[in-house]
């Protein structure tokens, strides 16, 4: 059994914070073994901590957080980024084409750019695993209608801490039953559905602190493009 960190993000993410040697840093201090770094429709970081991630004792997931035309899907287990607004099905047909699994997060967030307003349910139903449980939740309902939805089509389900801070990597991980320690076997796992969640909530002033962060980060970016 592993436990895998596949949601979370790094400075180069235009509302992350950290480098990834803190967010590597992290997922060791916690006892993790494999971690997915995802930037918004970046992959530079991802590359980055999945070569450093041996030297913390981790396997590293490369990987990123693509902005479909129809909301987020997470690409794990692939080297070269795929351009942002592209429909939800070519966004999946690219990341296979890669061999990387795609993974749709928080589906039924629609303010976090949930995709389940804007796809068929069949469409929804094509990804290779369902994120059920995402730890920045207000109530859970969104959620327990991910865990639903993923269980009544016998979808592969995982978990993320969505961590915008290094303090928050681990706080939701996924459970992989893998035959070894390595990238692909942590890839099969998922896909196969060798899966199960743990996790707790992100804390409240803590998604606030993440929020507030990532809003100036974002007003910083873009007075600097626009000089």
């Amino acid at each position: 059994m592993l436990s895998v960190e596949l949601h979370a993000h790094s400075a180069l993410s235009y509302d992350g914070r950290d480098p990834v040697e803190l967010l590597l840093e992290q997922a060791a201090a916690v006892g993790l073994d494999a971690i997915a770094i995802t930037d918004h429709d970046e992959i530079d970081a991802s590359l980055e901590a999945a070569d450093l991630a041996p030297e913390y004792g981790l396997v590293g997931v490369p990987g990123t957080e693509i902005t479909s035309a129809a909301g987020h899907v997470l690409a794990l287990g692939v080297e070269e980024l795929i351009p942002a607004g592209l429909s939800f099905d070519e966004t999946l047909d690219r990341i296979r084409g890669q061999g990387g699994i795609a993974v749709v997060p928080h589906p039924f967030q629609t303010s976090r750019h949930g995709v389940a307003p804007h796809v068929s349910r069949e469409q929804l139903a094509s990804a290779d695993a369902i994120e059920v449980y995402n730890s920045r939740l207000l109530t859970g309902r969104a959620n327990r209608r991910a865990e639903r939805f993923a269980a009544a089509r016998g979808l592969p389900m995982t978990a993320g801490s969505d961590a915008h801070i290094s303090e928050m990597v681990g706080q939701a991980v996924t459970e992989v039953v893998a035959d070894e320690r390595s990238l692909d076997a942590v890839l099969d796992a998922i896909a196969a559905g060798r899966t199960s969640v743990v996790g707790s909530r992100t804390p409240w002033h803590i998604s606030f602190r993440q929020a507030a962060g990532g809003a100036k980060r974002r007003l910083r970016r873009g007075f600097a493009d626009f000089l």
